[in-house]
């Protein structure tokens, strides 16, 4: 755990951060493009439109911008033509290989230059930092982000957004981000909000798998879903408690057991025993199971049996 304290830091809220505003005046709107329409696309063109910007759109697919088209916005037949209409330009396709094909093309590319770029593919870390080097070496603003909501979302408070790259990105293009929900600058670094988004989908999986795991006990044991659903909320601080001491301690390395810990790793163990005899005799599909099972052992096998849960932290930590 050498190097912990520099890979998990604490988490402090950036006050760089807008809400989309109640309305806009004449002087505030702006030229955008959104390149890729697809569900989450076109709910972001929908918002800036209604948010009276002046919006091109452009997709693989024509006619998927056709309900935007009758909304307000412009279809143009070209990437580098969209492109051309902008001052700000939101990207949202499948992956980063679609997205560089589509930027790359040396029209585009020429039609970039002095123009901002706000990513929102999702990708990973170092995909968005080598975005960001060939947009500085053309003289293209590039501010990274990632959409941690669903599209039916977009355009609401309960939408967050996160951005990383050059605060002068964030400042061009927040008039047009704010719209989507609350933007949150979280750092300079581009690959940040890349690695956000990963350790936050990585913590809604882990609820998601647990929660299939369950509904598969529930559903062997005769346990109705509906009661199942009514005790979660009963248990929520127990676990929000469990999680929160759990991240304080991997930030601040305290993976021993102490007078604090809430539950040692063998306190855990014996209770996880009920889940793997449950998955034997009613022979439910044991890979959920048996993954935190092989976690645990290898643990206990480190010695850690009266350490705390945080113990299994270094398990999953880069190797040196």
């Amino acid at each position: 755990m050498r190097n912990l304290r520099t890979l998990i830091q604490p988490y402090q809220p950036c006050p760089t951060a807008w809400r989309k505003p109640a309305c806009r005046t004449k002087d505030e709107e702006m030229k955008i493009c959104v390149i890729g329409t697809g569900r989450m696309g076109s709910a972001l063109a929908s918002v800036l439109l209604k948010q009276r910007h002046d919006v091109a759109v452009w997709n693989r697919t024509a006619s998927r911008c056709l309900p935007l088209v009758q909304q307000g916005a412009v279809a143009l037949p070209s990437v580098a033509d969209t492109l051309a209409t902008s001052d700000v330009v939101i990207v949202n396709v499948i992956d980063y290989r679609v997205s560089d094909e589509l930027l790359h093309a040396p029209e585009a590319a020429d039609a970039l230059a002095g123009k901002t770029v706000v990513q929102l593919t999702s990708g990973s870390p170092a995909q968005a930092r080598e975005a960001h080097a060939w947009s500085a070496e053309r003289g293209i603003g590039y501010l990274d982000g990632a959409i941690m909501s669903t599209p039916n979302f977009i355009g609401t408070d309960a939408a967050s957004l996160l951005y990383s790259g050059p605060k002068s990105a964030f400042d061009a293009a927040h008039p047009a981000v704010i719209d989507f929900g609350i933007a949150t600058h979280v750092g300079t670094d581009p690959g940040l909000a890349c690695a956000l988004d990963v350790a936050l989908l990585a913590q809604m999986w882990g609820k998601l798998f647990g929660t299939l795991q369950a509904i598969a006990v529930c559903g062997a044991e005769g346990v109705d879903l509906d009661t199942f659903s009514r005790h979660i909320p009963r248990f929520a601080p127990t676990v929000k408690g469990a999680t929160d001491d759990l991240i304080a301690r991997a930030r601040d390395d305290r993976l021993a057991g102490d007078e604090q810990t809430l539950a040692s790793i063998g306190a855990h163990h014996a209770a996880f025993h009920h889940l793997l005899e449950i998955v034997r005799e009613k022979r439910l599909d044991a890979g959920v199971a048996d993954a935190f099972d092989r976690l645990f052992r290898r643990a206990i096998d480190r010695g850690h049996l009266d350490d705390d849960f945080a113990a299994l932290v270094p398990l999953l930590a880069r190797r040196a």
